[in-house]
């Protein structure tokens, strides 16, 4: 029988980074059963102190933090050793060495990522324009763009462009029915804007059109849904793909935030190249 160990998630700002941080780490072994339990803006001894004694009543816990006041970080390694409780800190050693490498002190403020400075509002724009940019929507000005992204129905075009709106980048996402639905002005200059396009394989985007007709509780759309046809758009979509030189990402077993990770390298290259 597997154990399940209590995950125990204490952060002094939203918790995001210790959210993905151990999703990576769940994601290197098979059999880890396990249940999350966040708390975020903790900043006071005892708000530790309670969450120390929840630990300390269940079976197998562990705790992993990122808090940056030390004083703060020091009581709870020592609390968690005097339970017994598996303690491991994110960020402190990674702060301690920066903090040598540049010969300066850190700040030690919690949530100093989400101070609103230029790149804050510069997100925040992105995200209104990729909001405002979706599924072909306001294509006059497209080439506003940082990035565009082309694919055929179903190929996680929504998804990626807000991700990648997060990470600062405005992204204008275009539904390819056929090449008549490419803006005339980025036909006519195909590498103005840094173009990327979307594929997968057919059999995956059969399955992901039915769950999309059946979670609009509409009649299914046997077009829509067809194999054949979806093996032509395909084909079709990667003929067009090629004609203008548009880089190519499957994403079939691509998860939105890898996908984005090879937008993003693509995009480089192509602003490297442009200089």
């Amino acid at each position: 029988m597997v154990n399940t160990y209590q995950i125990y998630l204490i952060s002094d700002s939203t918790g995001e980074t210790l959210d993905r941080i151990f999703l990576a780490i769940k994601a290197q072994f098979m059999n880890f059963k396990y249940k999350i339990n966040s708390y975020s803006f903790t900043r006071t001894q005892n708000q530790i102190a309670n969450i120390l004694n929840k630990a300390n009543s269940v079976k197998n816990p562990i705790i992993l933090y990122t808090i940056v006041d030390n004083n703060l970080a020091k009581f709870l390694v020592k609390k968690s050793e005097e339970k017994k409780i598996p303690c491991y800190g994110i960020l402190g050693n990674l702060i301690l060495n920066f903090s040598k490498l540049l010969n300066q002190k850190a700040t030690h403020q919690p949530s100093g990522q989400h101070i609103l400075d230029d790149e804050y509002y510069n997100r925040i724009e992105a995200i209104q324009f990729t909001m405002s940019h979706d599924d072909g929507n306001l294509i006059n000005d497209f080439d506003k763009s940082d990035i565009i992204l082309l694919g055929v129905s179903r190929t996680s075009k929504t998804p990626t462009s807000i991700y990648l709106a997060n990470k600062g980048f405005k992204t204008s996402n275009i539904p390819l029915v056929n090449e008549f639905s490419i803006p005339k002005k980025l036909k006519e200059n195909p590498l103005m804007n840094c173009v990327i396009g979307l594929s997968a394989e057919p059999e995956r985007l059969v399955d992901l059109r039915k769950n999309r007709m059946n979670s609009l509780k509409e009649s299914e759309n046997k077009s829509y849904t067809s194999l054949e046809n979806i093996k032509l758009e395909i084909e079709k979509a990667k003929k067009t793909f090629k004609k203008y030189s548009w880089p190519i990402i499957d994403v079939t077993r691509k998860s939105v935030e890898e996908t984005a990770a090879s937008i993003i390298k693509i995009y480089e290259i192509y602003i490297n190249n442009d200089r």
